[in-house]
């Protein structure tokens, strides 16, 4: 009989919790309609241990006023990016309780809630990066990419955000993931000029952007390949690795990669790369000259030689490469550029002699060889910047080097110009 009464007060304590539940999820609703959001979480948080207990139409009402609350905190800019994932675990807790349960009242306001939340944790992942608070804007990009995970681009941006950041610690684990799911990043891009604001504007596709020009909201339509990002993805998980001592993982994860994507062109050079930062020279050559086999008319791969055959202090190679890039492809800019930039850095041995001159005859007369030696280096360089000038004329460093080297050469009427245009 005493076991009875056990049973009927133990009924009654669960009943009376499952009451006290109801009413603090109510007074949080309260709270929250009032605008104390903060109230209405300090409530539910007294409820936490009781929620695991509740039927599942309780739970998932907890979730989405819980989710709600830590939305309506983000909103309004308190620990924004924090408050965001946290409304988003919510909203997700609330959807898998009412997937399991087969009773749908809040999954669909809740979906539409993550994809807001999703939304607005990439704009402040973009402001972040443009205010130079790349860890901040590498959290937010990583927590979009785990409200979509399809949606592998965002934790691309995010593995890169971390990198600018050099918060190598998070980046490493990103770019593994992105070895993982083998993350590409390869498509089209479908642009036009905007008319009214002068900017070229992406569209989903040709149709989209095709549409805008028939309208006559833009013009000059084109279609762009967008390069695969893997040899980048490598590159950067090989040197993170070899920076932490771990070569031999660093060499594995790119033969890996290219036994998985043997036509990716990019990997061999990052492979080549490995082993030009290891000091490995041999194996860098063969490399080398493995890919210019694969591929010989490739001005994107002759490019990134040049820019590797620089970075080993072989200015004679880099200048063969992109030379020849030009030759394939005439409008690349980017090799232009860094020709500019590779014919100029023989300005700078003979600005720190001409500096350690003195004033004697001899050192005047060699004053004027070496301000020869610089002028017949900027007369080299104008060629280059006048056609990355005329490829890329909104790029203002190519401008403002170009207006320097016709300001040092005297060439007042080229400069004048030159300004105008700017």
């Amino acid at each position: 009989m005493k076991s009875k009464y056990v049973i009927l007060a133990s009924a009654l304590l669960i009943s009376a919790a499952t009451f006290a539940q109801k009413d603090q999820i109510k007074s949080a609703e309260k709270a929250l309609k009032g605008g104390d959001a903060q109230g209405a979480i300090a409530i539910l948080k007294d409820a936490e241990n009781l929620v695991v207990n509740a039927k599942e139409a309780e739970q998932a009402q907890y979730y989405f006023v819980q989710g709600n609350a830590y939305l309506d905190l983000a909103n309004k800019k308190v620990e924004e990016g924090k408050n965001l994932s946290l409304a988003a675990d919510s909203y997700k807790k609330l959807i898998d309780i009412e997937k399991a349960s087969g009773k749908l009242k809040y999954s669909t306001q809740a979906a539409t809630s993550i994809t807001q939340i999703k939304g607005t944790l990439i704009n402040s992942a973009i402001a972040d990066t443009q205010s130079n608070k790349h860890a901040a804007g590498a959290k937010k990009l990583y927590d979009a990419y785990l409200l979509d995970k399809k949606d592998t681009i965002n934790l691309y941006y995010a593995a890169s955000t971390a990198v600018n950041a050099q918060d190598y610690d998070a980046a490493l684990p990103m770019y593994e993931e992105l070895k993982k799911v083998n993350f590409s990043g390869k498509g089209t891009s479908y642009l036009a000029l905007n008319k009214a604001t002068g900017n070229e504007d992406g569209f989903n596709n040709a149709n989209e952007r095709d549409l805008a020009v028939k309208l006559g909201t833009h013009e000059k339509p084109k279609t762009e390949a967008i390069p695969s990002k893997r040899g980048e993805i490598y590159k950067n998980l090989a040197l993170i690795l070899v920076q932490k001592g771990r070569i031999e993982d660093a060499k594995k994860a790119i033969v890996d990669a290219r036994k998985t994507n043997p036509e990716d062109a990019s990997l061999l050079l990052t492979e080549a790369n490995l082993y030009l930062e290891t000091k490995d020279f041999e194996t860098y050559k063969k490399l080398v000259n493995e890919a210019l086999q694969k591929d010989p008319n490739n001005a994107d791969l002759l490019f990134n030689l040049g820019v590797i055959s620089n970075n080993a202090k072989n200015p004679a190679d880099a200048e063969k490469y992109y030379l020849k890039a030009i030759e394939i492809k005439p409008d690349y800019t980017n090799a232009y550029l860094n020709l500019a930039a590779l014919k100029l850095e023989a300005e700078k041995p003979i600005i720190d002699e001409m500096n350690k001159l003195g004033t004697s005859a001899k050192d005047m007369k060699r004053y004027d060889v070496l301000k020869a030696q610089r002028e017949s280096v900027f007369k080299g360089v104008i060629p280059y910047l006048k056609k990355a000038n005329e490829l890329d004329p909104k790029n203002e460093d190519v401008s403002k080097t170009l207006l320097g080297v016709y300001k040092a050469l005297e060439m007042t009427a080229e400069a004048k110009a030159l300004k105008a245009t700017m």
